[in-house]
């Protein structure tokens, strides 16, 4: 198994896309730490799959460095981080509190800014470096009404990523982004027909579509990947829609 031995920390790994990721890498061997602020979940999750859960509010500075140095004393190392961890509110602009933009974005995208900087520099320290991977969303490049802050975050996120590409690489850092497309977390046989067929690919997407992209992203053997955004979407993006 590649990821024996390799140490994975995975932000909001308790549930949703985050517990598929946490899954695919604990049965490929990895050592996998859950950082996350939902306390019951975490814990849930990380024994499921043999994990490490570490309470964690990841726009918190203090929090990120303090799991950051205490992975790298557990473990010895940090090959790869998943910053998965997002929040949303789909309301009004007129009703969106500053409060409300600023958890968003200090959720969504700060924490990806804190945790890459933290881990990097142990990352840097590892032979053949380390990889970063950013989970953002299509709604970085389309919207809906009244998606405002969580459209910013995610945009940003793209940004940063080839952003930290560019100045990571030198220490051996690939850094690379996911975008999903609706991607259904909780009651999969539920869904409608028409919800699969708008899809190109007939189907709405399951988180393990993001895990194993995840898996690719961070193999040893495609260390010629960086800087980019994969959109994982069955399509949707590219397909043109005109109201009838």
């Amino acid at each position: 198994m590649v990821f024996a031995g390799k140490t994975v920390i995975i932000t909001g790994g308790a549930q949703g896309i985050g517990k598929a990721i946490v899954s695919a890498y604990a049965k490929e061997g990895a050592t996998v730490v859950i950082a996350d602020v939902n306390e019951q979940k975490g814990k849930e999750t990380a024994e499921e799959y043999g994990a490490t859960f570490i309470k964690t509010d990841v726009k918190n500075h203090k929090d990120v460095i303090q799991l950051i140095e205490t992975v790298k004393h557990t473990t010895g190392r940090i090959d790869i981080v998943i910053n998965n961890a997002g929040v949303s509110r789909f309301k009004s602009l007129y009703e969106l509190t500053v409060e409300e933009w600023d958890d968003i974005l200090q959720t969504n995208l700060r924490s990806v800014f804190l945790f890459a900087k933290e881990s990097a520099k142990y990352m840097r320290e590892n032979e053949r470096g380390g990889s970063i991977i950013n989970i953002a969303s299509t709604r970085a490049f389309m919207s809906e009404k009244d998606s405002e802050a969580y459209a910013a975050s995610k945009g940003g996120i793209v940004a940063l990523t080839h952003a930290l590409a560019i100045s990571l690489g030198e220490d051996k850092i690939r850094v690379n982004c996911i975008s999903p497309g609706w991607i259904e977390t909780n009651n999969y046989e539920l869904l409608t027909e028409r919800d699969h067929l708008q899809h190109p690919a007939k189907r709405v997407g399951k988180p393990d579509d993001i895990a194993r992209a995840c898996l690719f992203l961070t193999h040893p053997d495609n260390d010629f990947i960086t800087g980019e955004n994969i959109i994982i979407d069955g399509g949707m993006t590219k397909k043109m829609i005109y109201e009838e």
